[in-house]
């Protein structure tokens, strides 16, 4: 998802507060300049640590309160964010909840509404990408309104199977199903709920349901005891933005397209792609951690108890921060990093695409979908290219790896773990570099240089391997292995 610390100024700036001359120092634009930062992204920061006495104003005066209440509250707050960020195209946001509360109502349970819905909010995303796109990251309107165009599709997929028998759906789809008839304020309440709106995570309408009715806690009838736990994600969350405020002005994607970069080694442009790459993913990371303390607080994170009897806080969970750190395949990264919205696609996209009957076209769709989310940029749709190659790679790889005893009893050899390690993080880091170059750059010319200047190494490497490993694993795995797997 778009990033949330750095950009440019965007064309939905916030409004200009009147200062008088004496005050003049104290405005967002000098602070942000001292800071070296854009002012979006000053009062982006600013509005998402703003959850957190806003959370504490809910615990102390709204907890078990009228619904009415809370949802008011949950609702004006958010719009207040919004305008404070955008500026009049706040309206945008409201618009489209208006009109998914106007299709709920009207169309009732039904394809057509689901159809609807998907087709009308993703349409007004993507004319938002095409009428305020630039060659650059801008923090504008269409931020926070990919976050809210899926959680707005997925109340409606939740509606309709509301409608349906219990037993024609699947364990998840029963615990997420809606069965109320939503109201405006309801549906406003769930849309700007301020410990998401701006960046994340995603939620479900029961899930919010919960919280306004006071059953997300540890102790029933008593505010939640999740004060230490939020802390504990705010406190990881400032860890990060610490370090990547030390090193953005040392580590940019402006680097990759300039001249110095391009006449450096290779072996050095290889090694600054892999760091850049490990390091351009910390301000999501912030953004998460932080969001995800603002939920915890209010309750919102509770997910029940463990086997230890202990109560989980992960439901709004966007980091693995251990598993994201030390994890040396990809698909560890995926199962780190943006939890929420990969359960969201996993959830409402690519199981609804079992129809098909083919797992690797349903995938392929998912990752398509994700990346016209994301925007109109080619950057996009190159890196979830790269995605879709590099998991079926790494999984050939790794079939081939366990199936052949040469290759699985060399993995085994405890004396080679460090090696094997340091060689697996490397090329991890290097690869997921290259797939956040296209993203990060977003224009063909930009994000091409840079391609050419590693000599399409990424591509090179997998395609590779993609076309070779069917042939390798021919020769090192042994002919009854191979019977017994088709057994």
């Amino acid at each position: 998802m778009a990033s949330a610390v750095e950009g440019d100024v965007g064309m939905a700036a916030g409004p200009t507060w009147g200062l008088r001359p004496g005050l003049e120092e104290l405005s967002l634009n000098k602070l942000a300049t001292s800071l070296g930062a854009s002012e979006q992204a000053l009062r982006l920061i600013i509005s998402i640590f703003l959850g957190y006495p806003l959370a504490l104003f809910y615990r102390h005066y709204l907890f078990h309160k009228d619904s009415y209440l809370i949802h008011l509250f949950h609702a004006f707050t958010g719009l207040s964010i919004a305008y404070f960020n955008f500026g009049c195209q706040f309206y945008h946001s409201l618009l489209c909840v208006v009109l998914q509360f106007l299709i709920l109502r009207l169309m009732g349970r039904t394809v057509t509404a689901v159809l609807t819905t998907f087709c009308l909010q993703m349409a007004y995303l993507l004319a938002g990408y095409y009428y305020t796109a630039t060659g650059n990251y801008d923090i504008k309107w269409t931020m926070p309104h990919c976050v809210l165009t899926l959680k707005l599709i997925g109340l409606a997929v939740d509606y309709f199977d509301g409608g349906k028998d219990q037993s024609s759906l699947t364990t998840e789809q029963q615990k997420y199903a809606f069965r109320g008839v939503p109201s405006l304020l309801e549906v406003a309440g769930f849309s700007y709920f301020y410990g998401a709106f701006l960046v994340g995570p995603q939620f479900s309408m029961n899930h919010y349901m919960k919280l306004v009715q006071g059953k997300l806690t540890d102790t029933p009838g008593k505010m939640p005891n999740s004060t230490v736990p939020a802390l504990k994600r705010l406190s990881l969350g400032l860890v990060y933005l610490v370090g990547h405020t030390l090193l953005s002005p040392h580590i940019t994607e402006d680097y990759l397209i300039s001249e110095d970069y391009e006449n450096r080694p290779f072996w050095f442009r290889c090694m600054y792609m892999l760091i850049w790459g490990k390091f351009v993913l910390y301000k999501y990371v912030t953004c998460w951690l932080v969001t995800e303390g603002v939920c915890i607080l209010t309750g919102l994170g509770f997910n029940g108890f463990g086997e230890d009897g202990k109560a989980k806080w992960d439901a709004c969970a966007n980091m693995k921060v251990w598993l994201f750190e030390t994890t040396p395949q990809f698909n560890g990264t995926i199962a780190s990093f943006n939890i929420n919205t990969n359960a969201w696609v996993a959830r409402y996209f690519f199981k609804r695409l079992k129809f098909l009957g083919n797992k690797q076209l349903s995938h392929g769709l998912s990752l398509l979908f994700l990346a016209l989310w994301h925007g109109l940029h080619s950057g996009y749709l190159i890196c979830f290219q790269m995605e879709f190659l590099i998991v079926i790679v790494e999984k050939q790889a790794a079939a081939l790896i366990r199936d052949s005893p040469v290759l699985s009893s060399l993995a085994s050899i405890t004396a080679l773990q460090p090696f094997y390690y340091v060689v697996q993080q490397t090329i991890h880091w290097l690869f997921m570099g290259y797939s956040m170059t296209a993203f990060c750059l977003f224009t063909w010319d930009k994000w091409l240089k840079v391609y050419q200047s590693v000599y399409f190494i990424g591509h090179v490497f997998f395609l590779s391997l993609l076309f070779t490993l069917p042939y390798i694993r021919r020769a090192m795995v042994p002919r009854k292995e191979k019977l017994k797997k088709m057994e």
